[in-house]
């Protein structure tokens, strides 16, 4: 996912950073002002540009769970900006967090659609290719993710979310596909990333996690 160049500017020892994330569909704002925050020093600020109240709201929580400072402007109806201070306890919480891409034992995600959620197929699509790309921005991954009816078109050819899964499996993620429903969809041959799998393996890994994500 394509990011827009950061710009800002610096006084004494504080700068402030400013990313513009209009247009961008959650959770790219998050990720990209969680991202700045981490490069920033204490006292720093990052600003962020967006064009909804929701990517509001969600950057005014990434601030409380960080223990950040932020601040809300509106100019408009489509036209906002918020202002995350970083602080002495969001740079102690970044020192003593977590090694990035750290895989936790038994944690499965188990996707059986290509859609997330249901009601509108076209939403379901956008919300699980967010999804899966949040997936990557994680401190923590899980250890397996399975694939399984619908959700066979998203480890093959064509899919959108081939980046971010192929991302994944590059920091040790497990990525499995049902054969079954490869062979039911006559996509055997073009499964693009990770491996395939049965129903026997499936249950398996299931029956075994200590926790089961199903988006």
């Amino acid at each position: 996912m394509e990011n827009a160049p950061l710009a800002g500017w610096k006084e004494g020892n504080m700068s402030m950073v400013e990313v513009d994330a209009r247009g961008q569909q959650c959770p790219i704002p998050v990720v990209r002002a969680k991202k700045a925050l981490a490069e920033a020093a204490v006292g720093d600020v990052v600003r962020v540009l967006i064009d909804n109240d929701v990517a509001v709201n969600n950057l005014k929580n990434l601030a409380a769970s960080l223990k950040c400072t932020a601040t809300d402007e509106k100019f408009a109806d489509n036209d906002f900006a918020v202002s995350i201070e970083k602080g002495e306890a969001a740079q102690e919480a970044a020192d003593c967090g977590c090694m990035p891409m750290a895989i936790e034992p038994n944690r499965v995600v188990s996707i059986g659609s290509q859609y997330m959620g249901s009601g509108n197929d076209e939403l379901g699509a956008i919300l699980m290719k967010g999804f899966i790309f949040a997936l990557t921005q994680q401190d923590v991954l899980p250890q397996t993710m399975l694939f399984y009816n619908s959700g066979a078109f998203l480890t093959c050819e064509g899919s959108e979310s081939l980046e971010d899964l192929r991302t994944l499996e590059a920091a040790g993620v497990e990525i499995l596909t049902c054969g079954t429903c490869l062979n039911h969809y006559e996509m055997a041959e073009k499964l693009a990333v990770g491996g395939v799998t049965n129903l026997y393996v499936t249950a398996e890994k299931q029956l075994n996690a200590s926790v089961i994500v199903r988006p």
